[in-house]
């Protein structure tokens, strides 16, 4: 059977999705002509080029009233389109000989995204040695000016990273998504299609397969496989993250007009089923974890949901298909960790062990396979992959996609990795717990270990307890040392408004990681807001840690994100809170204000009196 695999706009422009990549493999080792195709990166260089452009700007003055902000971008036409071919060209890496004309000058127009650029802030992100990278973080904002204006005239789902998002973000009904399938296509959506009807044209599949791992894929997704169905291809499949979290409950079959079958979790089981199934080989009571709309109307249900394939069986990623030479590189924040995951290092994103071997964070949707059924190969299928993904892409550089990688596997692989003299570097999220100690963090260094990510969150020992985080915050500042020590650098990802979380608790939690950057053990760290989900356990028992669900009923399309409420009354103003807690930081990264009181970046925050001694 031939099958075309699409990875829809827009996932990341900086490096090839794997989702892809593992499905390739395995469908051709069962025989399959498989092709892969991005058309995220595909649609990006379509858009971003004078000729595509310059029916933007004609479409934005044939509009009756604009944003200051798309004025400031329209009114500098003439600068926007004589520089818009080379500055995709130079993100791409083809002419790097403009990174000083663009990071010391004004060479490039500026509109809104400019207006919080700080020139000492850039100096101290990027310094001198950094020149390429500053001119790519000018870039990078010139190209979101040109987002802007797209998105007011153009199309208001557009965005380069949440494309489509706020339709399908917590979509309890399927309403507006049908409506906008249903509606008439914009010049970006024509561009889409047509796309994909030249992929269809050259390689004629029996059965199309789209990866929607986020909200805003979803509706590109879904348009995508509308036109599939309008080419003649007589098999869409969808899957992919967005799948497994947000539609386990699906009882709205209208997703049906426009795709033939959902699949769930790991997709290689599921397709190779579906494959039998549709050239009569199977019989429906063979299918996978695959739900679908009979021709009287009702929706199969789902079958043999814990039938997999042990993930050290699986062959290693296929990355051909992939011209990484079309991918560029954005710097989007002077977050030196952000800046990891969008930068030109087209990294080649590999899992080392399927699912998390903690699996108990309360915050976490363990409850789904991803999460939940932990699978590790052995060091040696690891790095036998990591060989094979070298040779074929010419790339030395990974990002381990792993929830955690395992600290005992990550031991023996680098071991092999020196042993073997493998040249490579390499990233990841870890856990901050004692199993890295300073000798593991030094072979990890000598393997390649550039820099690693992981969850402090609430950094505060009840909260830590509560959520059953496993680690101490004094065991998570000493493994932090170890990998600084060492000469990788650090990322925390931190959490505010936890339930029960009180603001003192907050201001103790900021302290500490004032502390951290102080002691220059963490390089780098980010803010993010407690979202409760239905299928983690605070979300399953939210009693047990202080709330109760707002809304328990189950929606008709989408279910994942869930509204809660105290069971304590809490007048804190978290939002402010978040504002504070990244002020902090961001200054705390620069090297500054380590001696403010906390109360500088959390006013609100009112500190417990001392008793004074009698």
């Amino acid at each position: 059977m031939k099958i075309l695999l699409v990875t829809p706009p827009f996932v990341q422009l900086n490096t090839p999705y794997p989702a892809t990549t593992v499905l390739k493999a395995y469908l051709c080792s069962k025989g399959h002509e498989v092709m892969q195709c991005d058309l995220s990166i595909e649609l990006a260089e379509r858009i971003f080029c004078r000729h595509f452009m310059e029916q933007v700007f004609t479409a934005a003055f044939n509009r009756d009233r604009l944003s200051f902000r798309a004025q400031t971008v329209a009114s500098q036409k003439h600068r926007y389109l004589a520089t818009v071919d080379a500055v995709w060209s130079f993100l791409r890496g083809h002419d790097d000989t403009l990174a000083t004309l663009i990071a010391t000058s004004d060479y490039l127009p500026r509109a809104g995204r400019f207006k919080k650029v700080d020139d000492d802030a850039l100096e101290w992100a990027f310094g001198t040695c950094g020149l390429g990278d500053r001119a790519r973080h000018i870039a990078t904002l010139y190209i979101e000016d040109l987002c802007d204006l797209v998105s007011e005239v153009v199309s208001p789902d557009f965005s380069l990273v949440r494309y489509g998002e706020q339709l399908a973000l917590s979509a309890a009904t399927f309403d507006k998504i049908y409506d906008r399938l249903r509606g008439p296509r914009n010049i970006i959506d024509t561009l889409m299609c047509d796309l994909l009807a030249v992929k269809i044209a050259a390689f004629h599949p029996d059965m199309i397969g789209f990866t929607v791992p986020f909200p805003g894929t979803l509706t590109s997704a879904l348009m995508l496989s509308q036109e599939a169905g309008r080419q003649g291809v007589s098999h869409r499949v969808i899957g992919g993250g967005y799948v497994n979290t947000e539609l386990r409950s699906l009882t709205d079959s209208r997703i049906f007009d426009f795709v033939d079958y959902l699949t769930f979790d790991d997709g290689e089981l599921p397709l190779a089923r579906l494959c039998d199934f549709v050239s009569g080989e199977a019989s429906c009571d063979d299918l996978v974890r695959t739900i679908y709309r009979r021709p009287d109307g009702t929706m199969a249900p789902m079958l043999n949901c814990d039938s997999n394939i042990p993930f050290g069986e699986l062959p290693a990623p296929d990355f051909s298909d992939f011209d990484r030479s079309r991918y560029v590189s954005f710097v989007e924040l002077t977050n030196p960790m952000h800046k990891l995951w969008s930068d030109d290092g087209r990294w080649n994103k590999m899992t080392v062990a399927h699912g998390c071997y903690h699996r108990k964070c309360a915050f976490c949707d363990t409850s789904l396979d991803y999460i939940a059924r932990y699978d590790a190969p052995t060091a040696d299928t690891v790095v036998s992959r990591i060989e094979h993904i070298i040779a074929q892409t010419g790339i030395r550089g990974f990002h381990f996609t792993d929830e955690a990688l395992p600290p005992a596997l990550l031991a023996k692989v680098c071991r092999l990795i020196v042993d073997k003299g493998i040249a490579m570097t390499f990233w990841g999220n870890i856990r901050f717990e004692s199993a890295y100690t300073p000798e593991l963090c030094s072979l990890m260094k000598e393997a390649g270990c550039i820099a690693v990510s992981g969850g402090m969150e609430v950094a505060h020992r009840r909260l830590l307890a509560l959520m059953g985080k496993g680690i101490t915050v004094d065991g998570a500042r000493e493994c932090a040392a170890n990998f600084a020590d060492a000469g990788i650098m650090v990322h925390a990802y931190l959490m505010y408004g936890f339930p029960t979380q009180t603001l003192e608790e907050c201001a103790q939690s900021l302290d500490v990681v004032r502390s951290m950057f102080a002691d220059g053990v963490l390089q780098s760290a980010f803010w993010h807001r407690f979202a409760m989900t239905v299928h983690s356990p605070a979300g399953l028992d939210p009693a047990k840690y202080g709330c109760r669900l707002l809304d328990d009923g189950v929606n008709p399309f989408a279910n994942n994100s869930v509204e809660y409420t105290p069971c304590n009354p809490d007048t804190t103003d978290w939002d402010a809170v978040g504002k504070g807690l990244a002020s902090a930081t961001y200054n705390y990264m620069l090297g500054l204000g380590y001696d403010l009181p906390i109360r500088n970046w959390l006013p609100m925050f009112k500190p417990t009196p001392v008793a004074k001694a009698r």
